[in-house]
């Protein structure tokens, strides 16, 4: 594997790259070492019941190939999280025209090599460097990590790696690695320092204001009892309900979840203190509800069930109360994901995105940088056309 050198502590040791085949093969400590503590779906014990459940397996076209990236002493300086892939499922950028022009040229597409968290569009850093390094030295394991991914791909045979959602700075660090570059859409909320839900209504124009105080109205004067449960009251029958909930949904929209009950029990039992989940009753019957996961600054908006029964429901559970849970703990922000110009007129609005891949075969790669050349203007002004769907009284912006 190739190495850098690290000129912070312990100058002059080379850096190791190793692949590990499981999450399990790193120390919790060292990987969150590296993940830091703001973005939960970095954490080891994530990423662990993803594995451990089987949602994230081989099996699944999701075999764990992280790396990590070693000191002269053993100890882990760097890591990437980072899956050996046979389909592009579950990604949330989408490369499948790139796999069908690629195989329709006599090429083959998968495996692949995919750097993020499976079954999850929430941003964060990818090349997780430990802190506590000079400047310089942090630069040189993140390199080391690039160059990691190359050679852990070119060792494999695959055709390409892909590195979906990382921020802004991981982004620019791979495209001046060579990497070709994609941007894409999502819709955060950001907490003005708002008091109250009714401060925050209070810089929406008049009309949607009047708009989302009767959908939480009809929902509050309806049957249906919300609950935002975390940490110690979460129960086992919470978790049944939810994962009934997501896998109706699923099936209607996809045909299938990716996640099992496995999954949302380990993430009760191990993380519960990094979960809201707002559960939805009516008449002492769980009829829907929705999962959120809980940052340093953000709270992460990413599963949502239900039998379909309820109007406005599904923006009282998924946005008003994260809305409300995000001003009351003073979280800076709420991340809602991708998908659907309704997140604009309730107060979040499009922010960029970004990707970037590394591709095998010369031509393949001119082929696709000639398809994002063409691809970023219109993005770009698409992210403009929506922002002029913002709620926001111009004259607060």
């Amino acid at each position: 594997m190739p190495d850098g050198k690290d000129t912070g502590p312990g100058a002059g040791e080379a850096i190791t790259v190793k692949v590990l085949t499981g999450i399990g093969m790193a120390d919790p400590k060292d990987w969150d070492a590296c993940a830091g503590p703001d973005n939960p779906f970095l954490s080891h014990a994530f990423l662990l019941a993803l594995e451990e459940s089987g949602s994230a397996i081989g099996r699944t076209g999701w075999q764990p190939s992280h790396l990590a990236a070693l000191d002269g002493a053993g100890r882990i300086m760097g890591a990437v999280p980072l899956y050996l892939k046979n389909h592009s499922y579950g990604e949330y950028v989408f490369d499948h025209a790139w796999a069908h022009a690629y195989e329709r040229a006599g090429g083959q597409y998968y495996p692949k090599l995919q750097c993020a968290v499976p079954f999850t569009p929430v941003p964060g850093p990818r090349l997780l460097v430990r802190p506590g390094a000079s400047a310089l030295g942090m630069e040189a394991v993140a390199g080391a990590l690039i160059q990691g991914m190359e050679e852990v791909a070119r060792r494999y045979g695959v055709s390409s790696v892909h590195v979906t959602f990382p921020e802004e700075g991981d982004w620019r660090r791979l495209g001046e690695a060579g990497w070709l570059l994609r941007e894409g859409v999502q819709y955060h909320w950001e907490n003005r320092g708002y008091a109250s839900f009714d401060d925050f209504l209070g810089t929406l124009n008049s009309r949607k204001r009047k708009t989302i105080r009767k959908e939480r109205r009809e929902v509050t004067e309806s049957s249906v009892r919300l609950h935002s449960l975390t940490g110690a009251d979460l129960k086992p029958e919470h978790w049944d309900a939810f994962h009934r909930f997501y896998l109706e949904t699923a099936d209607r929209k996809w045909g299938g979840g990716y996640l099992n009950r496995a999954f949302f029990r380990l993430l009760g039992e191990t993380m519960a203190d990094r979960v809201m989940l707002v559960m939805c009753e009516d008449n002492g019957e769980w009829v829907a509800g929705a999962l959120n996961l809980i940052g340093a600054d953000a709270l992460y908006g990413r599963n949502w069930g239900s039998d379909g029964r309820y109007r406005f429901l599904h923006f009282e559970a998924c946005y008003y109360r994260a809305l409300d849970f995000a001003i009351e703990r003073g979280l800076g922000r709420v991340e809602a994901g991708a998908q659907g110009e309704h997140k604009i007129q309730r107060g979040y609005l499009p922010v960029p995105t970004y990707s970037a891949h590394w591709v095998a075969d010369p031509g393949f790669h001119r082929a696709i940088a000639d398809y994002l050349r063409r691809e970023r203007p219109g993005v770009a002004a698409e992210r403009e056309a929506l922002m002029e769907l913002s709620p926001y009284r111009r004259d607060d912006q």
